[in-house]
C-alpha cells in the first residue's frame, strides 16, 4: 500500500496526483464494521472497474484543534488506522494534514481539489460524514458535486448489529463501562491496546504472578478491573492467554494507572517487547484488599477463572 501525507494543494503544486480510483472519505477513529462494510463495498467497485482503491483520512482528529475541549479519546493510533486500510485492501492512503487553514476550506472547494488529486470515478462515505468550514459540506454537497464531475457518490449508512447506533462514541462508551464485549461486537474484532512492556515496580512478581507493564500508545481505555486477554508479541512464538489489571493498585495506595498483564502458562522475559493486547472478557472491576494476602488469594482466583472462560471457548 503506498502511503502519502502531504495536503491536497501541496501534491498539486508538485504535480503529484493520482487516479483515476475508486476512493473512501473518513476519518476511522475506531475502525468498526460500518467502516470495515464501506471499505469491502469499494474494494469490490474498484476490482469491478480495474481501478485502484484509495483510502483518504486525516490527522490529526478535527476535534483535537477545533474543540479540544470536547476531544475524544482516540480508539486507535495511526498506525493501526494504515493497517485495517491495508488489510481491508486499499492501494493508497492518503493522511491529510488537517490543521486550522485547512478547516477553514470550503466544502466545494475541498472536493475540487480532492478531484484534481485523485480523480474518484466513485466516492465512498458514510451517511453522517462532514466537511469543509464550519462542517457544512455533507452528503447533499457531495451529491451535486459527483453529479457534476462524474463521480458516484456511494453513502453507507453505519448501523450495529443490534439495531442500535453504529460509531465511536457508541465503542467508547462501551469501554468507560468495561464492556468490552460490546466494543468487539460494535468493531469487528476485540479492542486492542499495543506498546512496549516496561519496567514497573514488581508487585506482581513478588505475589508470584509477574507481570508484563505494558505503555499503552492508545488514548482509550477500557474501565479499570481485570480482563481476560489475547496476548501476541513478535518476542513469542504463539499467541498466549493473558490476565490484564487496568487500575491504579488501590491495595498499595497507587494513585497511578497502569496496564499490567500476568500471562500464566509462559514464563520469561518480556521486557523491551512489543505486546498487542486484544480485551475478550471483563472478570471484575478493580478492588481494594485488606491486605496481600487477600490480593493474592484474589489473583491465583481471576487466574482460575480467566483460564476457565479461556479454555471452554478455544477447547
Amino acid at each position: 500500500m503506498e502511503l502519502r501525507r502531504p495536503s491536497l494543494d501541496s501534491a498539486l503544486q508538485a504535480g503529484q496526483t493520482y487516479g483515476p480510483c475508486v476512493a473512501v472519505l473518513g476519518i476511522f477513529d475506531g475502525f468498526h464494521q460500518g467502516h470495515r462494510q464501506l471499505l469491502q463495498e469499494a474494494a469490490s467497485a474498484a476490482r469491478m472497474r480495474g481501478l485502484p482503491l484509495a483510502v483518504l483520512t486525516f490527522d490529526p482528529h478535527p476535534t483535537i484543534l477545533l474543540a479540544p475541549e470536547h476531544r475524544p479519546k482516540l480508539l486507535m493510533t495511526l498506525d493501526q488506522r494504515l493497517t485495517a486500510f491495508r488489510e481491508a485492501g486499499a492501494d493508497l492512503a492518503w493522511i491529510i494534514p488537517f490543521s486550522r487553514p485547512f478547516s477553514e476550506i470550503e466544502p466545494r472547494a475541498f472536493l475540487e481539489q480532492l478531484g484534481r488529486a485523485i480523480a474518484p470515478v466513485e466516492l465512498h462515505v458514510g451517511t453522517a460524514f462532514r466537511f469543509g468550514h464550519r462542517r457544512s459540506g455533507g452528503l447533499e454537497t457531495l451529491q451535486e458535486w459527483g453529479s457534476e464531475n462524474g463521480c458516484r457518490i456511494h453513502p453507507c449508512a453505519f448501523r450495529a448489529s443490534d439495531g442500535g447506533t453504529l460509531s465511536s462514541t457508541r465503542i467508547r462508551e462501551a469501554l468507560d463501562t468495561g464492556d468490552v464485549a460490546l466494543a468487539a461486537d460494535l468493531l469487528g474484532c476485540p479492542f486492542e491496546l499495543t506498546g512496549i512492556v516496561v519496567e514497573g515496580e514488581r508487585r506482581g512478581r513478588h505475589l508470584g504472578f509477574p507481570t508484563a507493564n505494558l505503555a499503552w500508545e492508545q488514548e482509550q481505555l477500557p474501565a479499570m478491573g481485570v480482563y481476560v486477554t489475547h496476548v501476541r508479541s513478535s518476542h513469542i512464538e504463539n499467541a498466549w492467554m493473558g490476565l490484564t489489571n487496568v487500575g491504579e493498585k488501590p491495595t498499595f495506595q497507587g494513585r497511578t494507572l497502569t496496564v499490567e498483564t500476568h500471562l500464566p502458562e509462559f514464563s520469561g522475559d518480556l521486557y523491551g517487547a512489543r505486546l498487542e493486547l486484544a480485551f475478550l472478557h471483563r472478570l471484575r472491576g478493580e478492588q481494594r484488599f485488606d491486605g496481600i494476602e487477600a490480593l493474592r488469594a484474589q489473583i491465583a482466583k481471576d487466574v482460575q477463572d480467566g483460564q476457565a472462560w479461556w479454555h471452554t471457548r478455544h477447547s
